[in-house]
C-alpha cells in the first residue's frame, strides 16, 4: 500500500469530487482514478460508490478513512522528526479559524510571523462553525483552530481571551437608556443572531432556554459586523461579545443577573497526535498571549 494512494484517496474523500481532489493533489484526473483504483485493489473493497456527485464514500471507505488519515499524519511526523534534526520546520499546518477571531485578536499578525519564521511549512487557514471545527480536528481533518472550546472534545485547549457577552441596542432602543438589563427584560424581544453551530448562539440558546424565556430570531447573519448593523438600524437586539473591534458599535448595556462570555482558544490535539508545525504555532501564540498579559 502506497503512500500516494492513500494521500490521493483522502484528497477525494475531502474533495468529494474527482476535479477538486486532482487539482488539490496537482496530478489529472485520469492519475487520480488509477491511483484510488489501485489502493482498492490493495485493500480488496471498493472506496467509493460509482456515479454519485458529490463523490460518497462507502463503507469500507468509511473505515478506511480515519486509518489513512492516522498513518499520513504519521509518516509526515517521522519526515519532520529527520527534519528537525537540520533544524528545519516543513510540512502543511491547515488552521480553523472563526469570522470573529480577527475582530478579538491579531491572527493575521501572528500567522505571518510563524509562516515568515517557518518558510517551509505550508499554511492554510478555513473557516467553519465552531461546533464543526472541533469535529474537523478531533477527526485529524485539520490541524488546530482558534474557537471557543467545549468541555468535552477531548482536545488539548490553551485559553486566549474571554470576553464577556453583553446586549446591543439602537440608541433609540426603550433600553437603551439602562446601566444594566436582566435576561428576563428580554423575553419576547426580537433578535438578530447568529446561526445554530456557532458556540454563542448555543449559549445564549441554553441560557433563555433555563430561564424558561423566549426570544424572536428574525434575522440570522453569519458575521459580526451585519449583526451591529442590522441592530443598529432596529431589526432587533442581540447578544455579543463586549471587545469586538469592529468599525461601527451600537449600543452595549451590561447584563445584571447572569455572566455569559465568549471564549476563544486554540484547541489542537493532545500530545504526540500533533504535527510538529501544530506544535511550534501552538508556542507561538502562548508566547504572544504571555506577552500581552493574558
Amino acid at each position: 500500500m502506497e503512500l500516494r494512494n492513500l494521500r490521493h484517496f483522502v484528497a477525494l474523500a475531502d474533495e468529494r469530487s474527482f476535479t477538486r481532489a486532482a487539482a488539490r493533489e496537482l496530478i489529472v484526473q485520469s492519475g487520480l482514478s488509477t491511483s484510488v483504483r489501485a489502493l482498492e485493489k490493495d485493500v480488496g473493497a471498493r472506496l467509493f460508490v460509482r456515479g454519485t456527485r458529490p463523490v460518497r464514500l462507502t463503507a469500507a471507505g468509511e473505515a478506511l478513512l480515519v486509518e489513512a488519515r492516522r498513518t499520513l499524519a504519521a509518516a509526515d511526523a517521522a519526515r519532520q522528526a529527520v527534519r528537525e534534526v537540520e533544524g528545519v520546520l516543513s510540512g502543511r499546518l491547515t488552521v480553523g479559524t472563526i469570522e470573529s477571531s480577527g475582530h478579538t485578536l491579531p491572527f493575521t499578525l501572528w500567522l505571518a510571523e510563524f509562516a515568515l519564521a517557518h518558510p517551509g511549512v505550508e499554511i492554510a487557514t478555513i473557516q467553519r462553525p465552531a461546533l464543526t471545527m472541533i469535529e474537523m480536528v478531533a477527526g485529524g481533518e485539520i490541524d488546530c483552530a482558534l474557537l471557543p472550546a467545549t468541555p468535552d472534545a477531548g482536545l488539548a485547549v490553551l485559553p486566549l481571551v474571554a470576553d464577556p457577552i453583553v446586549l446591543a441596542c439602537a440608541p433609540d432602543h426603550p433600553l437603551a437608556g439602562e446601566p444594566t438589563v436582566r435576561l428576563a427584560r428580554l423575553d419576547g424581544e426580537r433578535f438578530v443572531d447568529t446561526p445554530r453551530g456557532w458556540v454563542i448562539r448555543a449559549q445564549v440558546d441554553d441560557a433563555f432556554r433555563a430561564a424558561g424565556l423566549t426570544r424572536r430570531i428574525v434575522c440570522e447573519v453569519s458575521d459580526w459586523l451585519t449583526v451591529v448593523d442590522l441592530v443598529a438600524a432596529g431589526v432587533g437586539v442581540a447578544l455579543i461579545p463586549e471587545g469586538l473591534n469592529l468599525p461601527r458599535r451600537p449600543h452595549l448595556i451590561p447584563l445584571a443577573d447572569v455572566h455569559l462570555e465568549r471564549r476563544l482558544d486554540v484547541v489542537y490535539p493532545a500530545g504526540a497526535a500533533a504535527s510538529p508545525a501544530t506544535r511550534r504555532f501552538v508556542a507561538l501564540l502562548e508566547q504572544r498571549r504571555r506577552a500581552n498579559g493574558s
